[in-house]
């Protein structure tokens, strides 16, 4: 048993505890979000959370107070309140990407995240930009993933793949963001119309599709990039419901690396245009 000050509660991690809790507001109030279902606690009143129930636990209307918290069996449970209270938040009460992570990894028998259903896992991304290079040597660079470490610089680590880009053939990739994990993925090419498209069927640590559409302009290439994700490595399932805009950022943030390296690599390099298939 324990008692923190309410303001420390205010973090917004959903979480799913594996023991029972009991939490008694001793000063002040809070809000307690249990099932879909939001009951203010004043002083003196008393809520039980079952084992295995998702909840948050959030200051009341005056912001301040105390709550004693109870749980049982105990387990590790002060020191991961200690942990919970000494997190630094955002103005909007989300906690820092490293110290989320690092309290998922060492809390997570204790208390975790609680799962959101799959379609809140899901990410739908479109990106396009201009490219000053032609539309056959901006097609060759895409559709060969085996070109990646050297122009999508430092997100793309390591790709291997079957040969030639041909529909239905795969290539395994190895690549990193500004987050602290690296990730694997295997792409299968499903579109190969050149120079016009390259559609790919991704799975591993990420699944979802993605689809390059190439548009001649005056002054080279028009890319459009539509990735539509879903975050399948455990530790993105447990960080995505409170996470979300911190893994849009790394999004843009690779994306951004492409538009750096794939003009210049366009321009330098002639490779010869894959046969169109469909």
């Amino acid at each position: 048993m324990t008692e923190l000050d309410i303001p420390a509660l205010g973090i917004r991690i959903e979480g799913r505890r594996t023991t029972a809790e009991q939490l008694e507001v001793i000063e002040g109030s809070m809000r307690l979000v249990m099932d879909g279902r939001e009951h203010h606690l004043n002083a003196g009143d008393v809520m039980e959370v079952p084992p295995g129930t998702p909840h948050r636990q959030l200051p009341g209307d005056d912001g301040h107070g105390r709550v004693r918290v109870t749980v049982s069996p105990a387990g590790r449970t002060w020191e991961f309140l200690q942990r919970v209270a000494l997190l630094r938040v955002s103005r909007w009460g989300f906690p820092g990407v490293r110290d989320a992570v690092a309290l998922v990894r060492d809390f997570r028998a204790e208390s975790r995240p609680a799962l959101p259903r799959r379609a809140s896992r899901e990410y739908v991304f479109v990106d396009d930009w201009d490219v000053a290079a032609p539309r056959e040597s901006v097609f060759a660079a895409i559709a060969d993933a085996r070109s990646y470490p050297t122009w999508w610089k430092p997100v793309y680590l390591d790709v291997d793949a079957d040969g030639e880009p041909e529909v239905g053939k795969e290539s395994r990739s190895h690549f990193k963001g500004r987050l602290p994990y690296h990730l694997r993925t295997r792409s299968r090419i499903t579109q190969l119309s050149a120079p016009h498209t390259i559609g790919a069927d991704v799975d591993g640590d990420l699944r979802g599709t993605g689809l390059w559409t190439l548009t001649e302009t005056e002054t080279g290439t028009h890319v459009r990039f539509d990735w539509r994700v879903h975050a399948d490595r455990p530790l993105l399932r447990l960080l995505t419901p409170f996470l979300r805009p911190a893994l849009r950022w790394n999004h843009a943030w690779a994306i951004a690396r492409a538009r750096e390296g794939l003009e210049p690599y366009a321009r330098a390099v002639a490779a010869p245009v894959p046969t169109t298939a469909r």
